[in-house]
């Protein structure tokens, strides 16, 4: 910084009297120490989750798993609790200005939630083998948290279960002793699982309600929706039919993308449309006769990649001086 100055008043830029109060107020500015004390809180509690895990570990048969459950029950309480007292009052719109301390306080007690779940289902086969209730409870659980405390990440958590509780009801044999998920109930629900998904993203925003929820939604039900199809189309008939169904969804993505400026809707529409229209295209031709056509077609593609890169601001209907 001197060196600079010192530079800028050689050549006559800045005039002494500016320099030294540029001095000065390099000298007396506050300096940030926010993500130093981040990374410090970071630091502690995986050291301090990782301490205790050993310690348990080392000690179980002499602490019981009793004791260790009820303590980690009353640990989950303790997080639900401090979060509840810091809540900031309930409102359909975004929460701001919330506690970072209270927000992963909620998370833990979530994270704490279901290792307790676990813990029982191992030791003491608490659910014996409904399993789909296992999923159910933590999706009910997480949902309500979520809105209630306007956690997004809460919200993904209870996606998550929620989709697993569908797929354990759908098929939980194939899941735990063929690991054979390719077949149609568990695609085509896969299928509406993800569409559902991407609706209530829409019911969001045109209600504003939690309107903020919806890019959560648009990104779980779309890559749900997308993967399905992508599944019906490589491993069942009709690949027409589902080759329309995926081109569909992608148009209304790409659609959707440009109106609200969403860059990675945008990809995701392309690519996964992308992907569909190769394989069906290369499957309904010979590659050693068409070799000629396959040249071409991959060299247009790269060529529409590079377009699209360079391009994608005015596709999304971005002023080029803003990023995306």
């Amino acid at each position: 910084m001197h060196t600079l100055l010192k530079l800028l008043l050689e050549k006559n830029i800045i005039s002494s009297e500016k320099a030294s109060q540029i001095i000065a107020y390099e000298n007396q500015k506050p300096v940030s120490i926010f993500w130093e004390l981040r990374s410090l809180l970071y630091l502690g509690i995986s050291c301090l989750s990782g301490g205790l895990g050993i310690l348990i570990y080392q000690n179980i048969d002499s602490i019981g798993h009793s004791v260790l459950i009820a303590f980690i029950a009353i640990f989950c309480l303790v997080c639900f609790w401090y979060s509840y007292k810091n809540r900031m009052p309930f409102t359909w719109e975004e929460v701001l200005n919330t506690s970072f301390l209270s927000e992963y306080s909620l998370l833990g007690a979530c994270v704490l939630f279901l290792v307790l779940e676990g813990y029982l289902q191992y030791q003491y086969n608490f659910f014996g083998e409904r399993y789909g209730l296992a999923t159910f409870i933590p999706a009910v659980l997480f949902f309500g948290v979520s809105y209630f405390f306007d956690h997004r990440g809460i919200l993904s958590m209870a996606i998550t279960a929620a989709g697993s509780w569908l797929g354990l009801s759908i098929a939980p044999k194939s899941l735990f002793k063929t690991f054979d998920i390719i077949n149609n109930d568990f695609i085509y629900t896969g299928i509406a699982f993800g569409v559902l998904l991407v609706l209530i993203g829409w019911l969001s925003e045109w209600k504003d309600k939690k309107k903020h929820f919806a890019f959560t939604y648009y990104f779980f039900g779309a890559n749900v929706a997308f993967i399905s199809i992508l599944t019906a189309l490589f491993s069942f008939d009709w690949k027409f039919i589902h080759l329309l169904l995926l081109l569909t969804i992608s148009a209304v993505a790409i659609l959707h993308a440009r109106q609200t400026k969403s860059y990675l809707l945008l990809l995701m529409g392309i690519i996964y449309g992308y992907i569909g229209f190769t394989y069906y295209t290369f499957s309904n031709f010979n590659f050693d006769q068409y070799l000629f056509f396959s040249f071409f077609y991959f060299m247009i593609s790269c060529g529409a990649v590079v377009y699209f890169l360079f391009n994608v601001k005015s596709i999304l209907g971005i002023s080029k001086s803003k990023n995306v």
